[in-house]
């Protein structure tokens, strides 16, 4: 087995990369020649690239799938969403053989994906299949994070499929923040809807920036004189915000779990008021007002970064704009400024 004439009069090469067991190469030519320097040239290659040699992987994406939520996807927060948008992923790609998967299978899967051609999972309805560029980045990155996991923890040994695609680039998002005369708006508004817990939730987030979830389910052991902890967050780390005397003092008197589960009646409430705020924004408006009026006040961004809990700075840049001082120097340095100086010393 290796080169031999067909009685089409082609000629065969067929050969394994390593030994029997190895992956085995079928492929015809015209000439003898032709047969030869491709055996010599996958050969070499193989000796350059050792994956190669190993038996071709059969598994398709969906067990891959299944095999990195066993091994490591389960421990991740928010896993049951991220799953979910796997298994679209694996469904709108057709479930192939992980291996034979390529980048030009997710171009054209993502083309497919904004113009609204796969289903999304959620709707029935398909013209609320189409998504917005953002979405089908994050699914490049959780499907990339799946081959990069499992070859981490030696169970893929291919190179990742998706490596060197470059995601969409996305604008940057508008942010709702709520005004001193909306803020009031608010919490009158929860006054007025009659649920005491709503009111005390909505403080807590204007008084910390910790996000409704946070808030919401904060226990008494989380209070202390002057102080919220806050645990099992989003970034998976703790954190500790000071406040005020007046909120201590509300909220000491409360045991056990603070709060009951508010986040319907918030979006019920929102809709009685004059407040309106950018699609998609809704609860966590009250996290971007912390974190505003705390830049408008003078507020350090560092600082601002530790009480939010993000990771990167980068993520809290998006409020430094608030800064008093913020490129201040564009006021007096622009070249009109100049020219008005000029005309009135002339």
């Amino acid at each position: 087995m290796s080169i031999k004439k067909m009685s089409s009069g082609e000629w065969l090469a067929d050969f394994y990369l390593d030994g029997r067991g190895s992956r085995r190469i079928r492929k015809s030519f015209a000439t003898k020649g032709e047969a030869v320097a491709f055996e010599d040239y996958t050969r070499a290659e193989a000796e350059n690239k050792p994956w190669i040699k190993e038996k071709e992987d059969r598994r398709k994406l969906s067990e891959l799938i299944k095999l990195w939520y066993s091994l490591h996807g389960q421990s991740l927060k928010a896993v049951k969403s991220r799953r979910a948008k796997l298994d679209i992923v694996c469904a709108g790609l057709g479930d192939p053989i992980a291996s034979q998967l390529t980048a030009k299978d997710w171009a054209h899967y993502r083309d497919r994906r904004l113009k609204g051609e796969i289903s999304n999972g959620y709707h029935d309805d398909e013209s609320k299949w189409k998504v917005k560029p953002i979405t089908v980045n994050r699914e490049q990155n959780y499907l990339a994070a799946v081959f990069n996991e499992l070859k981490r923890l030696g169970e893929w040994s291919l190179p990742n499929p998706l490596e060197g695609v470059r995601t969409f680039r996305e604008d940057e998002k508008e942010m709702s923040w709520l005004t001193l005369r909306q803020i009031t708006e608010l919490l009158n508004g929860c006054e007025l809807y009659g649920k005491p817990d709503l009111k005390m939730i909505c403080k807590v987030c204007l008084a910390t920036g910790a996000r409704w979830t946070e808030a919401e389910t904060l226990t008494r052991s989380q209070l202390s004189p002057n102080k919220l902890s806050f645990f099992k967050t989003k970034g998976g780390k703790n954190r500790t915000v000071p406040i005020q005397q007046w909120l201590y003092d509300e909220l000491k008197e409360r045991q056990g779990r603070m709060f009951k589960p508010c986040y319907q009646e918030f979006k019920k409430m929102l809709a009685t008021t004059s407040i309106q705020l950018i699609e998609g924004q809704k609860t966590h408006v009250l996290r971007h007002t912390f974190a505003s009026h705390f830049m408008m006040n003078g507020g350090n961004i560092l600082v601002l970064q530790r009480i939010l809990g993000h990771a990167n700075i980068r993520e809290t840049m998006k409020y430094a704009h608030f800064a008093p001082d913020h490129l201040e120097e564009a006021a007096t340095l622009n070249p009109l400024s100049n020219l008005k100086e000029s005309v009135n010393n002339d």
